[in-house]
Order: C-alpha cells, then structure tokens, then sequence
C-alpha cells in the first residue's frame, strides 16, 4: 500500500465481539472502544481505522431486511469518507447477509469484507484476531487508486470468499466456510495472494445503493418421505410468491403423481419456483435424469450452481424490485453479481 488507506470497521454483533465477563463467566458485547486493547496490533497496521457500532446489536440468528438496510444504509453515507468496510458479524448467518448486501450495492467499487470467529475475540485461542486483521488488510489493499478486491467478500480462516458464493458447513471448525462452486479469491499466508481472474472488475460507476426486499420468499427442503400434508401448505402458501426448491443432487425431485400436482398447482397460480441443490458443490441440470423431468416440463426456473443462501437473498431483491413471473424468473436466471455461471 502506497499510501495510507482509511477502513470503517462496523459491529453488527456475534461471537467475535464477545469477551467473558470475570464474575460469572457469561459472555458479553464488547465495547468498541475496548477493541485495541484486546487486539494492540491494529496500531500498527499501516490503516486508519474507525469503528462504529450498529444501534442495536443482534445475534446473526435474528438477522432480517430491515437490519440489512440500516447496514447498507452506513454503508451508503460513508462510502465516500473510506476506502473499505468491514464488518464484524455471527458466521452463522454470515453467507446470507453477504449474498444480499452483494445485490443490494450495485455498481460496488470498493472493498465489503465480512468477517467473524467460531472463538470470542476475548479468548486466548480465538481465531477472530487474524481473521479480522486480515479482513482490515484485505479492505485496505489497492493497486494505486483501484481495489484489489471490489465486491462484497468473506474472510475466514486466511481465505477470502466471494460472499454470495460461500456457506457455513462447520460449527467448530476454523475452516468454517466453504465455496464449492467459485474459486477463492486470495489466499493467505506469508503474503496475501490474489486470484485476479476470480475477483470482480470495478465498474467505476457511483455506487447505486437498493433498499426495497421483499419477504415474499419461502423455501421448502425436499426429503424421502416427504407427506402431501407438508409439501402442499408451502407450495400453495398464498403469502408466497418465490420458492426455492432445495432438491437433491442435480435438480431432482419426488416424481410420485400427488407431488407433481401440486408443483403444477403452485406454477398454475402464478408462483415462481427456483430449483437449488442440497450439494454444496455441482450445480442442477434439469433434464439430466428423468427425475428433475417433470419440474422442468412445469416451467420451474434452474438456479444452475446457485447457493440456497445466494437464491434467498435474488429472491428478495428482485421481488422487490418490482419483478414479477416471466420477467422475474428470467432475471433470476441470469447472473447479476457473480452469484452465479450462466
């Protein structure tokens, strides 16, 4: 870095801000302005870096749109005051919030870097420590005035991800995330390694910030077994207008006649379903085998290699951007931040 970068640091809450209160051993917010002394060396990192706390600190398991648009929201005033963001967050929800923040800053020319611990910063083995100095290196990494990394990223254990490329498959593990379909973007280790090819071109357009999302998404996990009973009151719920269709292996489901109804009846009234595979690698292929046949002859829309996380936080954002049945099912198709291969 040529010169020194300016980084917001924003506390959305989760396991990494946590310390252990002495008196009962109970776990605890930590107060920002406390944050150097658990972590002295961000002194001497060649980065200003201000931080600033969300008026209400959540669990990541309480995350939710209206929480997303306060934080776009800080992102929106200050995108002009810094050269990069990053944000402290719970991993358990961590992929889905980086998803949607991907497709709710459109036209991002600067680093979005969300990071978080399995261990509270406040513990003596806690991996929060390198993961947020690295996030902080990798939000202040620039080739002259050009980010290095220009998109809504995670950092995790020394591996930089592609945000609505990424999941959770671990609850103890460092190596927590996973991206099964898209390279990482940078690797850490003695130095910073970037995957170029991988990482998103800036646009070098203002910054176009979308608030609208709507709640009009529902998602139903296919199983063996799976009764009429639980399948027809989610695809045929009235306050439902996308649902994503976690299906097994390349896109298949049930071929049984009452399950094949119902997905008729769900598409008949109007409803958009989006076919995602449970694999967290790979991608569906309706077509492929005879079981995903009667889905694609019903019109539901591929999500190719699109994660549940990345197809939730589409859904949401075209719905509210207004788009409705053909046109939403081609735009859902099609890839808008790299959340998906064409």
């Amino acid at each position: 870095m040529n010169s020194k970068k300016s980084v917001l640091l924003i506390y959305t809450g989760g396991t990494i801000g946590m310390i252990r209160r002495e008196s009962d051993g109970s776990l605890i917010p930590l107060e920002l302005n406390n944050m150097y002394h658990y972590l002295p060396v961000l002194e001497s990192l060649p980065v200003k870096i201000e931080m600033l706390s969300m008026e209400n600190i959540i669990d990541s398991s309480d995350m939710n749109p209206e929480f997303w648009k306060d934080l776009v929201e800080i992102i929106e005033i200050n995108y002009l005051k810094y050269d990069g963001f990053v944000i402290l967050h719970g991993s358990d929800t961590m992929a889905y919030t980086a998803s949607v923040l991907s497709f709710m800053l459109e036209n991002l020319n600067k680093p979005v870097i969300l990071t978080g611990s399995q261990l509270p910063l406040g513990m003596v083995r806690s991996d929060g420590r390198e993961n947020l100095i690295n996030a902080i290196e990798v939000a202040a990494s620039y080739d002259d005035d050009t980010a290095l990394v220009p998109e809504v990223a995670i950092c995790f254990e020394n591996r930089i991800f592609r945000g609505n490329r990424t999941s959770k498959i671990n609850a103890e593990n460092f190596n927590a995330f996973i991206s099964g379909n898209y390279p990482l973007l940078a690797e850490i280790g003695v130095k910073i390694k970037f995957n170029k090819a991988f990482i998103a071109k800036p646009s070098f357009k203002n910054l176009k910030v979308h608030k609208a999302l709507s709640p009009r998404v529902g998602i139903l996990k296919l199983f063996p077994g799976m009764p009429d009973a639980y399948t027809r009151p989610v695809l045929l719920q009235e306050n439902l207008d996308v649902i994503i269709l976690e299906t097994f292996g390349s896109g298949n489901a049930p071929t049984t006649s009452s399950f094949v109804k119902t997905i008729h009846e769900a598409v008949s009234t109007g409803k958009t379903l989006f076919n995602v595979t449970q694999c967290k690698g790979g991608m569906v292929e309706m077509g492929k085998y005879a079981a995903s046949l009667p889905l694609m002859n019903l019109g539901v829309v591929s999500g190719n290699d699109i994660t549940t996380e990345a197809a939730i936080a589409k859904a949401m954002f075209l719905l509210g951007q207004g788009y409705k049945e053909k046109e939403l099912a081609t735009m859902l198709q099609k890839p808008l931040r790299g959340e998906m291969n064409q």
